[in-house]
């Protein structure tokens, strides 16, 4: 018996939107991870880049619970002496919404050069526009 194995001509990536308006933030980034990387498929490989495109919208409007809008702090560091920046969630909500939401999917992802390449393939937008018409973009496979 042999093993199937999906060659590169036989991938067809589709392109899925989702409303990120009161969805909570890890729940919405666990299944945006995992069509990101394909393990809704049936040919599912770990070491291929299966995964579709995934357009999130309304990314300013995501949901967190508890005290994590003031209490949450991301942290980024220069490469400079004194150079760690700390700002709380709201701090960068206000700046860019997109960024919490690629924070959350980019560490649900491997931490390679393939979740990189993965992580290419998602586009996120604060509000409720995107220019990836003509794509056509279906309806997002989720259970939120």
């Amino acid at each position: 018996m042999n093993t199937h194995t999906v060659k590169a001509g036989d991938i067809a990536q589709h392109w899925y939107v989702v409303d990120a308006s009161d969805k909570p933030l890890g729940r919405l980034a666990s299944e945006i991870a995992k069509v990101l990387r394909g393990k809704h498929r049936p040919e599912y490989s770990p070491h291929l880049s299966l995964g579709d495109h995934v357009v999130v919208v309304n990314a300013d409007k995501i949901h967190v619970s508890g005290n994590k809008r003031q209490q949450k702090v991301y942290y980024s560091y220069t490469g400079y002496q004194s150079g760690l920046k700390i700002r709380s969630f709201q701090e960068v909500m206000d700046k860019d919404p997109g960024r919490v939401v690629r924070h959350a999917v980019k560490g649900m992802l491997p931490h390679n050069r393939l979740g990189r390449r993965m992580l290419k393939n998602l586009k996120v937008y604060s509000g409720p526009d995107h220019p990836h018409a003509a794509q056509v973009p279906q309806e997002f496979p989720s259970s939120l």
